[in-house]
């Protein structure tokens, strides 16, 4: 496996594709990345909506949650440019919406108040509202496109695939989980996570409005 993935490397390095550089991981993109995501999608923030669920009799799948939720993350990192470009929009001005819808997720979870509503429809737990607007809800979605513009390719993919193993084992413990963090944690955890979205909108939306003005 490995010795395909190099001969892949070599290829695409000799093609012209990409650069050295281009195919190098990087720690700190990964975690910079890991965190923002794991910010946004808030799995220990969505506990007491997860816990709602169980006690409503729905049945949970975290591994089905996970890799769908990778699976769909992934796919809209490679083909949301393109369906960008069908409506003439460049990932710079997507960029800068990206910085304000995570200006708005980040004040919700500082003040408390539901400002962009989740109004789906409560059967098929496991997708609804579980999956989507959840995990891979529009929030992250877009900021997935945004951190194009900031971050390696394959680095964000790493960051995703541990957001995956977060969620699977958050929804696997989920009730273990509750008992260790317990609400006045998970309530601390999601004001600091909200800061930290505040504070990635504002680097976000600098850094890409410079470039279209």
């Amino acid at each position: 496996m490995y010795k395909t993935i190099c001969k892949y490397r070599k290829l695409l390095y000799f093609c012209g594709k990409i650069d050295d550089k281009e195919m190098s991981f990087s720690f700190k993109e990964i975690i910079s990345a890991f965190i923002v995501l794991f910010a946004i999608i808030d799995i220990t923030g969505s506990l007491p909506i997860i816990i709602d669920l169980r006690s409503r009799g729905a049945k949970i799948g975290p591994m089905k949650v996970a890799l769908i939720s990778f699976a769909i993350l992934v796919a809209f990192l490679f083909a949301g440019e393109g369906l960008l470009s069908l409506f003439g929009v460049e990932i710079n001005s997507f960029a800068v919406a990206g910085a304000i819808i995570i200006f708005i997720y980040g004040m919700e979870m500082i003040l408390g108040r539901e400002i962009i509503k989740n109004d789906g429809p409560a059967s098929a737990a496991n997708v609804v509202p579980i999956i989507f607007p959840l995990i891979a809800g529009a929030g992250v979605l877009t900021t997935l496109i945004s951190m194009r513009a900031e971050y390696a390719m394959q680095n964000i993919i790493v960051a995703i695939a541990l957001n995956m193993v977060v969620v699977y084992f958050v929804l696997k413990y989920v009730d273990w989980v509750e008992r260790v963090l317990g609400p006045t944690v998970i309530y601390i955890l999601r004001k600091i996570f909200g800061i930290i979205l505040l504070a990635m909108a504002v680097k976000l939306f600098t850094t890409n409005i410079a470039t279209m003005i």
